[in-house]
């Protein structure tokens, strides 16, 4: 069984857009990059969250899954207290969309700056490449680190593996393992995304993944 976990709410989740989008952006590119990936933590709604998960998480896997998380500290503080005591393995195959110099731009701010993005970013988003260094798509960059975490599955030592990762990273993994195109997943995602601390769960079977549901927190 592979369980893919999108991280438990973090501050960022809560305040998008009176803490960390303003305009004119107090942060060059690369520092808000480090900031979305090394600073921001977790809520006390995410705290919760996380005790939610230590249940669930519980009930759905064997006793010694192997652990993967990404190197977000939202990612990695949600699973070493949602899976309290159990080693993981921090990967940068799970780690969320990289912005490049877009990060925590309001859109204002980038298509002001980034004109020439701006068609790809408002009707091709799975398209859009962010500008500036490390910059990835989502049907490029996102979803060829998916296809490689998915295909490293067959080394893990356990019969289950729980993936701690991200909502944009997540549209990708469905998209390999649900074999699915991923712009109908970001199609679905525009009406509703996945929710924080959210556990989908897929059996391998006939060297295929295959959907056996969903389960999403009650806090």
């Amino acid at each position: 069984m592979l369980f893919l976990v999108r991280h438990a709410e973090s501050i960022e989740n809560a305040t998008k857009y009176t803490g960390f989008y303003e305009n004119p952006r107090p942060w060059t590119g690369p520092a808000a990059h480090a900031l979305s990936r090394d600073v921001v933590g977790l809520t006390p709604r995410g705290f919760l969250q996380c005790l939610w998960l230590r249940e669930t998480l519980r009930g759905l896997t064997g006793s010694d899954p192997a652990v993967r998380t990404s190197q977000y500290r939202r990612a990695l503080d949600t699973a070493a207290l949602a899976l309290p005591g159990l080693p993981y393995e921090v990967t940068a195959l799970l780690n969320e969309q990289h912005y490049g110099a877009a990060t925590y731009m309001t859109k204002q701010e980038l298509y002001a700056t980034y004109p020439e993005g701006m068609e790809d970013r408002q009707t091709r988003k799975h398209l859009w490449r962010p500008p500036g260094a490390g910059g990835e798509s989502l049907a490029c960059g996102v979803l060829q680190r998916a296809t490689a975490f998915v295909e490293g599955l067959h080394t893990a030592s356990a019969a289950d593996v729980v993936a701690f990762t991200h909502h944009t990273a997540i549209l990708a993994l469905r998209a390999v393992l649900e074999r699915r195109p991923v712009t109908e997943l970001v199609d679905e995602a525009r009406v509703r995304k996945i929710p924080n601390a959210a556990v989908l769960a897929y059996e391998q079977a006939g060297g295929l993944f295959h959907a056996r549901g969903t389960a999403q927190p009650d806090c």
